[in-house]
């Protein structure tokens, strides 16, 4: 498997651009036929938000699964799945910024501290940042072994990034609950203990 990963890697890699940028395709097609929602603005702020979401999460999900299974080429596609993470994330930010408060500082500054679900978005998106900026060949070479300490920053990221999820949404928070419970997996996959038991479990799957 991890064979046709590699040898498709090309093809895949292509899939991956047209589906992480799908999400903003349809995003424009909706604001140019005026298809959104009556809350224009709430629209846009979860249609950015979510695909940051998930593609962090997939980017959390690539070494727990290149380790349980053994797909070592999907290292390669966690670069493009980080900056598609950012990439969503900082349009989340600038209509939050721009469409919601139309870049005023001072509203932002009053109301900001009101909203604890703000300050743990934004707490997400400084963690993101410099993981972002360091990501490229060069700031690997520069880093050395620091580099992977750095980007161990990215569960802070992701388990931030869940929280503001959960306190942002008011009703339902099934889907927020679901990002959460994926969040403890990638998690529980730092652990020996958990690592093992996945292990054990493939090992009795194969022998069947």
């Amino acid at each position: 498997m991890d064979s046709i990963i590699g040898f498709m890697s090309k093809y895949i890699r292509i899939i991956l651009h047209i589906c992480a940028l799908l999400p903003l395709v349809m995003l424009f097609y909706d604001l140019g036929y005026d298809n959104l929602s009556v809350n224009p603005i709430q629209d846009i702020t979860i249609r950015t938000g979510k695909p940051a979401l998930i593609f962090l999460v997939l980017v959390l999900s690539i070494t727990p699964i290149r380790k349980w299974f053994g797909l070592h080429s999907l290292l390669q596609f966690r670069r493009s799945l980080g900056l598609y993470a950012f990439m969503y994330a900082s349009l989340h930010l600038l209509v939050f910024v721009g469409l919601d408060y139309g870049f005023d500082i001072e509203l932002l500054r009053s109301s900001v501290f009101k909203k604890p679900y703000v300050i743990l978005g934004l707490l997400a998106y400084f963690t993101l940042v410099p993981l972002a900026v360091t990501s490229t060949h060069g700031w690997i070479r520069r880093l050395g072994k620091y580099w992977k300490m750095l980007h161990r920053l990215v569960y802070l990221t992701g388990v931030l990034a869940v929280a503001h999820y959960i306190w942002a949404v008011k009703s339902d928070i099934r889907q927020p609950l679901m990002f959460a419970a994926v969040m403890c997996i990638m998690l529980l996959a730092r652990v020996r203990f958990f690592n093992r038991a996945i292990y054990l479990l493939r090992e009795r799957f194969l022998t069947k």
